[in-house]
């Protein structure tokens, strides 16, 4: 299918909304039916027509008013991030006036100006610290307005598959916009491209949703119907066959407990003191075969002290395999091990002059 990318032409966001009147046509359709019986079905069956429609249309109005109540709750909560070249969306994280987005949209910034959802007010904003790694960064308003809400945050062991969830952002730069999809995978690991002002990080856990993820939403609240942000949406997957453009309705979410892990290692000590996230201590390049194909990855330096230099890693090695995962690129490289842990022990299969050997690497932290 895809690679995956952060759009930022202004890195605005859109996304794609799923039909909210398909269950309303369904049931126009079951009334039709039952309509076409009722002459020789007699006049109970019509009324059984009837009571079956307005049972469906009152559960429909039911949803629509979840709906209204969630936003309800949760839009003044979402705010738009203005940096000189680039355009995105933040959650308020606490009434300190703290609101955390993504890191590709603040980029290098460090003043921004923030735009409420009612768009009344525009207001300054200073970077608190980025964690490009993670893709997350948190600003603090310079001037903390009076009722300013913050977002309630859920709990990611709670979120399922097949869950309805409202996307909150700036899609194209239009404010306080609301759409709705569901939750369709979880546990996804991506990598977002370094190219048009993305990160290049890569990402494990992340929430797959159908509400695809473009330009202005990074950033905004992926929200499930109890009000509770369960996600930032960050990535959309994009398609070779349609020229690279967006696969619609295959979108990324940044977890919530990794939001608020790093948003509180952020806000207590200015950076992020413990990632969390596991490392190999070493920088290196992609080679390739006689084929000119992806084949390994080639250490380029080795830190001193670091999890490979203690494993016996040194540089002109070319790692192939992470346990039993093929690494072939800097990129399957840092996927392998986007979902393990500092300390844990993993067996890293390595060429060194042309000869296979094995090392038991205890891994570092990024």
């Amino acid at each position: 299918m895809d690679s995956l990318h952060s759009r930022h032409s202004r890195r605005r966001a859109r996304r794609l909304l799923l039909p909210l009147t398909a269950g309303v046509c369904a049931i126009a359709l079951a009334g039709g039916c039952s309509d076409s019986h009722s002459n020789s079905a007699g006049p109970d069956a019509t009324k059984a027509g009837q009571v079956q429609q307005g049972s469906a249309v009152k559960a429909t109005g039911d949803l629509q008013a979840e709906y209204e109540s969630v936003i309800k709750d949760v839009l003044p909560s979402v705010v738009q991030i203005d940096a000189s070249d680039s355009l995105g969306a933040g959650i308020v994280y606490d009434t300190k006036g703290h609101i955390v987005t993504n890191a590709h949209v603040v980029g290098k910034e460090k003043n921004f100006k923030v735009s409420s959802a009612t768009g009344e007010r525009v207001l300054s904003a200073s970077l608190v610290a980025a964690y490009p790694e993670q893709d997350l960064a948190v600003i603090k308003l310079d001037k903390v307005p009076k009722g300013i809400k913050a977002a309630k945050f859920g709990d990611s062991d709670k979120v399922a598959v097949g869950q309805i969830v409202l996307a909150m952002g700036s899609p194209l730069g239009l404010s306080s916009s609301v759409t709705q999809g569901i939750v369709s995978a979880l546990g996804r690991t991506v990598s977002e491209s370094s190219a048009g002002g993305g990160t290049g990080a890569t990402i494990a856990n992340m929430v797959q949703t159908s509400a695809a993820i473009n330009p202005g939403n990074s950033g905004g609240a992926l929200v499930n119907l109890d009000s509770e942000v369960i996600g930032i949406p960050t990535l959309a997957a994009t398609d070779p066959q349609l020229g690279g453009s967006a696969a619609p309705g295959i979108g990324f979410a940044i977890p919530v407990s990794m939001v608020k892990t790093v948003a509180d290692q952020i806000i207590k000590s200015g950076k992020v003191t413990d990632s969390g996230r596991a490392a190999l201590d070493i920088t290196g390049r992609t080679v390739v075969d006689d084929s000119y194909k992806p084949a390994g990855v080639a250490l380029v330096s080795v830190s001193k002290g670091g999890a490979a230099e203690k494993a016996g890693l040194r540089v002109g090695d070319i790692i192939t395999k992470i346990g039993d995962t093929q690494v072939t690129t800097i990129t399957s490289l840092s996927e392998a091990l986007a979902s393990d842990k500092p300390g844990q022990k993993v067996t890293v299969t390595y060429l060194r002059s042309e000869s296979k050997k094995t090392a038991q690497v205890t891994l570092g932290e990024i």
